[in-house]
């Protein structure tokens, strides 16, 4: 009878430890499958992370090497931060396993080393007081024997504050007459607004592309209230002030002895809609020869794209010229243009990229799986030819970047004239086979209509085989785009023309454009006007750099 009364007992007890040895192997299962899914995400991470890295590597060394490359490093970097936000995702929720099991160790990423925080930060010293007994005896002679840091990177959130400068009177005491030292500058009239504040707003518009109207938001977060209109007040006496700053730096550009130019888009509010304006540019970067000039570049706005703009901005150059065969520039070109005909330098990568198109594999691919395979992917060979042959001569200027227009020249007239003149045999060869309406065709006539100017680039070192940094120059104005939406007049048009002239200069002069223009617009008005170029980027960059060097 009892054997009987116990026996259930025995079984609840039984069932019991099955269910803890259940639970114990199903923790061990979760926490070896979070492991392994922590694993798995590192490995991508680090994939990820080796990928983006091989290509930056390669588009610093060689600079874009396809119509593809910014486009992939953006799409790289993107997937590069889910991952990475996965992995740790990941890691912890092994963590979270490990702790619930004794049999499964848990999970650390090994992830990339980061560099060293920057020297000129500030460091605090949190000391977190030692131990005042052994642990392990509880005796209390104990003795410093080092000390370990962890580095934290933290910020502190911006902190307004109001200056308050005090001018003392003074009166005469024989002849009553009374003494004061004159106001301090203002960059804006009445407004009482520090240059470094304004110098963040104008930053922040024109070279962040953050619209006024969300900078008030912000600041109004911060307990600060900047309406827009004081906020516009303040980016138009500023652009008032830089004025002859810009001019210093128009005078600089057009005096180089070669020019970038090209155009972009802008909408413009115009009576209720928006009109697309242009934004052009004219780039001075001497850097691919050897020149000892700074680089600079200035803007210009316009409401439409009449060939009228650009020979207003040129009046008065005479050199080199390179840019895309928009018809607007011919009047450049006319012998009788005054003061003579510019040289016409076409770019490289404006002639390859239709070819590119056509014979872009993935993208024909990507064609087909959208149209559920009922179109063949088509790919020409007549493009993938023309260019592997276009790639050959880019490759033999990456070896030549910076030396000397000379030995640039002799470099061109030995390797790359025979590829060139194979290349006009081949293309012209090709055309004669192909019909007019050919996309092909049309791709080879755009090169071979303009080849004195596409061959510039042997009888000159100073050329480039491409526009590329006057497209750089306006790479900032597509983010500009999308944040502003339109430019609210013409006068607005020109006012972010002139600052982003500013803006882009100081910035391929590798110089924080925010500290500039708090410096300038803290000294322009106590320079005479014969010194205002010593506030020019690559002239500040130098006398911020001498005591440094001292």
């Amino acid at each position: 009878m009892e054997d009987d009364l116990a026996t259930p007992g025995d079984d609840i007890d039984a069932l019991k430890a099955a269910l803890r040895i259940a639970r114990a192997e199903a923790e061990h299962a979760a926490a070896e499958l979070a492991a392994e899914r922590a694993r798995r995400s590192e490995d991508q991470a680090l994939i990820a992370h080796l990928k983006l890295t091989i290509e930056k590597l390669k588009h610093d060394k060689y600079g874009p090497h396809s119509e593809r490359t910014v486009r992939l490093l953006d799409q790289l970097e993107l997937q590069l931060a889910d991952l990475e936000a996965a992995a740790t995702e990941d890691e912890l929720a092994a963590e979270a396993s490990a702790r619930r099991t004794t049999t499964v160790s848990s999970f650390a990423r090994q992830r990339p080393s980061h560099r060293p925080f920057p020297a000129h930060l500030p460091r605090e010293r949190v000391i977190v007081p030692g131990p005042t007994n052994c642990s392990c005896c509880g005796s209390n002679r104990l003795r410093k024997l080092g000390e370990d840091i962890t580095q934290t990177l933290e910020v502190i959130p911006r902190q307004w504050k109001v200056v308050e400068t005090v001018r003392e009177k003074f009166t005469c005491r024989d002849c009553e007459a009374i003494s004061q030292a004159p106001a301090p500058f203002h960059v804006i009239p009445r407004g009482h607004v520090g240059p470094n504040l304004l110098a963040m707003i104008l930053f922040e518009k024109f070279g962040q592309h953050q619209p006024l109207n969300r900078q008030s938001e912000r600041y109004a977060r911060e307990g600060v209230a900047l309406s827009l209109s004081t906020l516009a007040d303040h980016v138009g006496a500023a652009a008032f002030v830089l004025k002859p700053l810009f001019e210093r730096l128009e005078s600089h550009v057009f005096t180089a002895e070669r020019l970038h130019g090209d155009d972009t888009t802008v909408p413009v509010l115009a009576k209720g809609k928006t009109i697309t304006g242009r934004m052009w540019t004219y780039v001075r970067d001497d850097r691919p020869f050897g020149g000892p000039e700074p680089p600079a570049a200035v803007f210009y706005y316009s409401r439409d794209r009449a060939g009228e703009h650009p020979e207003a901005h040129l009046a008065g150059y005479s050199g080199l010229f390179q840019a895309d065969a928009y018809g607007g520039y011919a009047g450049l070109y006319a012998p009788d243009r005054k003061p003579g005909p510019l040289l016409e330098a076409a770019c490289w990568v404006h002639a390859r990229r239709p070819f590119f198109l056509m014979a872009d594999i993935e993208a024909a691919a990507r064609r087909k799986v959208q149209s559920k395979g009922r179109v063949a992917p088509v790919v020409s060979p007549i493009a993938l030819e023309v260019i592997r042959r276009i790639d050959a001569l880019f490759a033999i200027e990456r070896d030549i970047n910076g030396k000397p227009a000379e030995e640039r020249l002799s470099a061109r007239q030995q390797l790359s004239r025979p590829l060139v003149d194979d290349l006009h045999d081949y293309m012209a060869a090709e055309r004669a086979k192909l019909s007019r309406g050919s996309e092909v065709a049309k791709a080879i006539d755009y090169v071979l209509k303009r080849w004195p100017a596409f061959t510039r680039f042997l009888s000159d070192g100073r050329v480039c085989l491409s526009n590329n940094a006057a497209e750089r120059a306006l790479r900032g104005l597509a983010l500009s785009r999308k944040s502003w939406l339109f430019a609210g007049s013409d006068r607005g048009g020109t006012r972010a023309a002139m600052m982003t002239s500013l803006i882009v200069t100081a910035k391929m002069n590798d110089i924080d454009p925010q500290a500039w223009l708090a410096d300038v617009l803290a000294r322009i008005a106590e320079l005479p006007q014969g010194h205002i170029g010593e506030l020019l980027p690559w002239n500040w960059k130098a006398s911020t750099e001498e005591p440094l060097a001292a």
